[in-house]
């Protein structure tokens, strides 16, 4: 029977029937997970970076670097993520991932290796659970240009190897726009569709043949991973061609290639497939279950519902976050038992089983202190230990924020655009600023000597021009009223589109909600922010007399302080701030028991620009009978000095946005970088404090219209609850401010000037001396071509399945047979370790002119040459069929390391300038 999730009301499910499959795992399993085992985890590297193992023979078998991104169906595999923060703090990351051909044991064993290999280090990683074709986008990050699918894996007989050899014959059916993944398939056309793109790799040369009905952005992703494969997986040294399906005439040469290898073609090529790849929709239905057990029963209990607060998580226990089945993550307690925390990854499948959820569903464990970005963003507020915020403190009261900063250093901004993101400040402030009021739907300029009062009937825009690198940067607030209509707000962003298109595109546009102010916008007014809840500013319009009026005070300096009028009611005090009594004939200075002198001080100044009545200063607790009377009366109000309530940073998250099929989607990317904005979206960037909208220069023009429909969307549906009034902030590519691109790491303000887009890329593919070369590599290459229904055959690329078909060899444009030349003795190692039969004519015993003999490898896997016949030996006088710029490929292991003095994996991880120089060095080049 499988368990069942019940509410709080219902009756516990046993785990004793849920756990019979794991525990026959792990009773074959016992017996591996000896004192030999530990040795595989004590040799686990703690340096940041990726690591990867795969399970054979129940043992984990750590992969080569050039194999990484390349994962068998057959197969399961345990990846490890280290990342080092800025400060010295590690986190860590354990996927096992699940290849669709994978067997039940494999499977088991790479579940009970994370859950030991987390007990190794400590109990911090996060553990998650991949299944292959709906990896999460964290997994994808690690693997920029794309994931490769292999057929095969251990149980086939196929083994992972560690050489750089050209001996490839295969077809990569590749899709995905952001996040790609390439499949080997039937190597033929048959394979071939008109939506997708196909890479045909034949070792030293690769050709990316585009179908007619592929985007720029898939031809982009699909040429860096033909760029990935040729430079870590044969040295920097295959050539890359690109056919366009729509205009294959365009490229004789090459069709040629594809022809003699493929065969002609009969028939119309299937219609495009649509992309399998779900996107992620932000769920809103997230709930909370408290895991434990009662009376040798697992009880799974309900606690609540979205939104979340981290008070109702406690350390003792385990609990169970479900989005509506999107992803399932569990929660550690740092003071729960053992078996609790071993049981944790276990309980999870368990759990989707029971909801009857697809089986590849996400699943994420993690332990109390180390959560991830995603799970702490499932909270209203999460706290971190010990946790503070740039240079200030940030506090929550109300829905006014109090801010502390300091001095800004507009250098120092510039420099370090990152200190500009965490503080939200482009600048110091210093810029001109220029307002103007929608009267009449049309712009108004306003009277500077008004500048900084706001009123809540009335619309403005306010333009901030600074300068950076010694050029005009533009900011565009658009500030709305809470009580103008409609007209004014929808004119507001019209003259907004004038006053843009006037600078040429370049403002960065951010829309301004009244009372939520960002913190430049306090800043630009020098202290003189004045929010009034309603009325206008227009000239000559007379306010009617309402009676006492009274403001609340935030700031402690000119670039954090703003008034804002509240109900002039006792109810509306707070015992941590300033407030501004404005009465007929005097303003009452009233200052809370928990404000600071710097709070006063800002509170005296801001009454200046009130007004110039008489002032009278009234400490909490001493008010005069007047002062109540002009309230309303005495009144319960906020008087607890523990709503100083810090409220913490959370990490910035990155999505690329779509209401194509008119609901919102969105799909996140992990660990992004400058590289992830894609020219032809609509980025999102939430720092929580405020929402960026970057607008690629190629997005079509409906995504640009949605965009900010996308960004109060995704505020009203986030589980957090988040205040739809959050600043929205639009960023048009190229015109990016220090304070969005502070987020990114190595921001470079060039990169979209040229030599990178997929037009350049092509250019530079089709050079007529890249495409002869082409011809000449594989003039001098075998071309291996496999037995009809065979998919990938030859392929041998590294972590790959080697094979060894009849041999082809390419002659002019034409494909026949012909007596071969010899087999690398790196590919004869591979072919003997794969177990795979060899051809008559694969086989071959090289012969020197000179009488040189063969040196029998040690341990008699394969023949290699003796290194006299290699080294300092002019072309003509190598063996026959011997490849002069790949000598090193026929040296057993010992002769390479004696003659580079170094091994052949470590050998073709260096740039290939350096492989060259050692080359040299040894007489090999």
């Amino acid at each position: 029977m499988e368990p069942r999730i019940e509410s709080k009301n219902e009756k516990p499910w046993s785990k004793e029937t849920s756990r019979t499959s794991l525990r026959q795992t792990q009773h074959k399993f016992s017996r591996m997970m000896n004192d030999d085992n530990q040795d595989t985890f004590r040799n686990v590297n703690r340096q940041p970076g990726l690591q990867i193992w795969t399970i054979n023979n129940m043992q984990m078998v750590s992969v080569p670097a050039q194999g990484f991104g390349n994962f068998f169906e057959g197969d399961c595999y345990i990846v490890i993520y280290i990342n080092q923060s800025k400060g010295s703090s590690q986190s860590a990351d354990i996927h096992y991932w699940i290849g669709n051909s994978s067997s039940q044991d494999e499977q088991g064993a790479a579940a009970i290796y994370v859950t030991k290999l987390d007990e190794h280090l400590g109990g911090s990683p996060v553990q998650h659970r991949e299944v292959q074709g709906n990896e999460s986008p964290l997994f994808r990050s690690y693997f920029k240009n794309g994931l490769i699918y292999k057929k095969g894996g251990v149980a086939s007989g196929f083994h992972h190897v560690d050489t750089n050899v050209y001996n490839v014959l295969r077809l990569l059916h590749v899709k995905g726009r952001k996040h790609v993944t390439a499949t080997e398939v039937e190597v033929s056309w048959n394979s071939f569709n008109n939506g997708d793109i196909f890479l045909l790799d034949m070792g030293k040369a690769i050709v990316q043949w585009n179908g007619p009905q592929s985007n720029r952005r898939e031809k982009l992703k699909a040429i860096l991973l033909a760029q990935d494969i040729r430079d870590r997986e044969r040295g920097g040294r295959a050539q890359i061609g690109l056919v366009e399906g729509r205009d294959e005439q365009a490229s004789p040469e090459l069709m040629k290639v594809m022809m003699a290898v493929l065969g002609p073609r009969t028939g119309q090529l299937k219609e495009a497939i649509p992309d399998d790849e779900p996107d992620q929709v932000q769920n809103t239905n997230v709930r909370l279950y408290h895991v434990f057990e009662n009376s040798g029963n697992l009880v799974v209990q309900e606690v609540a519902t979205q939104p979340l607060t981290q008070d109702l998580l406690h350390s003792s226990d385990c609990y169970i976050v479900d989005q509506r089945g999107s992803n399932v993550m569990v929660w550690k307690g740092k003071l729960s038992s053992k078996e609790e925390r071993q049981e944790a990854l276990n309980r999870a499948v368990g759990y989707i089983k029971a909801k009857n959820y697809p089986s590849s569903t996400n699943v994420n464990v993690m332990t109390e202190g180390g959560e991830s970005a995603m799970f702490k963003h499932l909270f209203k507020s999460w706290r971190d230990r010990g946790q503070t915020q740039g240079f200030g403190t940030t506090y929550s009261m109300g829905k006014i924020a109090k801010v502390d900063q300091v001095k800004f250093d507009t250098m120092e901004l510039h420099a370090r655009p990152e200190l500009a993101a965490q503080q939200r400040m482009v600048d110091d402030a210093s810029g001109d600023v220029k307002v103007w009021r929608i009267e009449n739907l049309e712009l108004a300029e306003v009277n500077p000597n008004t500048y900084g009062q706001f009123y809540g009937g009335d619309c403005y825009l306010v333009l901030y021009t600074y300068q950076r690198s010694n050029q005009k940067q533009y900011i565009l607030y658009m500030w709305q009223g809470r009580h103008a209509t409609k007209d004014e707000i929808t004119a507001c962003a019209y003259q907004a589109v004038n006053i843009d298109n006037k600078y040429n595109g370049a403002p960065v546009q951010v829309r301004v909600v009244m009372g939520k102010e960002p913190r430049h916008f306090l800043a630009i007014f020098k202290g003189k922010l004045v929010i009034f809840e309603g009325g206008t500013g227009r000239p000559g319009v007379v306010a009617p007399d309402g009676g006492a009026r009274l403001f609340q005070v935030r700031g402690t300096n000119e670039l954090n302080t703003k008034a804002t009028e509240v109900l002039a009611r006792a109810s509306s005090l707070n015992t941590n701030d300033v407030f501004l009594l404005k009465t007929d004939h005097i303003i009452y200075l009233w200052y809370g028991k928990g404000c600071s002198g710097d709070e006063r001080v800002m509170g005296r100044a801001m009454s200046d620009v009130l007004s110039k009545q008489d002032k009278q200063v009234v400490m909490e607790g001493q008010e005069p009978a007047e002062f109540w009377v002009a309230v309303g009366g005495k009144a319960p109000y906020a008087s607890d000095k523990r709503l100083q309530r810090e409220e913490p940073p959370h990490s910035p998250r990155l999505f690329e946005c779509s209401n194509q099929t008119g609901q919102f989607r969105m799909t996140e990317v992990e660990d992004f970088a400058q590289s992830d904005l894609d020219e032809e979206d609509v980025m999102l960037l939430d720092t929580w404090e405020e929402i960026f909208l970057w607008v690629g220069n190629s997005a079509n023009e409906y995504e640009t219209k949605e965009a900010w429909k996308s960004a109060q969307e995704y505020l009203r549906t986030h589980p957090a609850g988040r205040d739809p009034d959050t600043p929205k902030i639009i960023v048009k590519q190229g015109y990016e401010p220090p304070t969005f691109t502070g987020w990114f790491n190595a921001w470079d303000p060039h990169k979209w000037s040229g030599g990178n887009s997929y037009e350049e890329m092509k250019k530079k593919l089709s050079d007529p001396a890249s495409l002869s070369q082409i011809t000449v590599d594989l003039n001098n290459t075998d071309l291996n071509k496999s037995p009809v229904g065979v998919s990938g055959g030859g392929n041998r690329a590294p972590g790959g399945p080697t094979s060894s078909p009849p041999v082809y060899r390419f002659h002019g444009g034409d494909l026949s047979p012909r007596p071969s030349t010899p087999t690398s003795p790196s590919t004869q190692r591979a072919q003997s370790s794969a177990s795979m039969t060899q051809s008559p004519s694969s086989s071959y015993t090289p012969s020197s002119p000179a009488g040189g003999t063969v040196s029998p490898s040690a341990g008699g896997s394969g023949m290699y040459l003796d290194p006299e016949l290699l080294v300092n030996k002019s072309p003509s006088d190598l063996p026959q069929g011997v490849d002069p710029s790949q000598r090193e490929d026929y040296l057993s292991d010992a002769d390479f390391e004696n003659l580079l003095g170094t091994s052949r994996s470590d050998f073709m991880r260096l740039p290939k300038w350096r492989q060259s120089d050692m080359k040299k060095k040894s007489g090999l080049f």
